[in-house]
């Protein structure tokens, strides 16, 4: 939930300016010609997002794995803690406490090549719906 706060803001700033560069006669034209407020949504505002939706898609899956370090181990204590741990939090009390530096090297490994997955399926996705994607 936190983390759904904190991108929010940044989130809405972001489709605000996107929005602000759909043209205000394609509304006009749509509501001509019978259009209402749902279907002027539908066919002029999200064909309008859809590249910022791709985008944001791309940069959000390429860091899906990457979980932050200082939320869940500032907000941790001995009641949560067998729920709460990040993949962060494992990599910096087994790698930096407990010296185990392969074990967290595999792990940061395996991260990173599922985020490169999950990024090439993004982009591939981009470019099924005709966005220009990664490269």
């Amino acid at each position: 939930m936190l983390g759904v706060w904190k991108e929010a803001g940044w989130n809405t700033i972001i489709y605000l300016a996107a929005l602000t560069g759909i043209s205000p006669e394609l509304y006009e034209a749509a509501a001509v010609d019978g259009a209402g407020r749902f279907r002027r949504m539908w066919h002029v505002t999200l064909p309008g997002l859809r590249s910022t939706i791709i985008t944001l898609l791309i940069m959000n899956l390429g860091r899906i794995l990457g979980s932050e370090f200082d939320r869940p181990y500032a907000l941790s204590n001995k009641l949560v803690t067998s729920v709460s741990n990040t993949i962060a939090i494992f990599v910096y009390q087994n790698g930096i406490k407990g010296s185990q530096f392969s074990l967290t090297t595999a792990v940061g490994l395996f991260q990173s090549v599922v985020g490169v997955f999950f990024l090439l399926g993004a982009n591939k996705l981009a470019n099924k719906f005709g966005e220009r994607g990664v490269w």
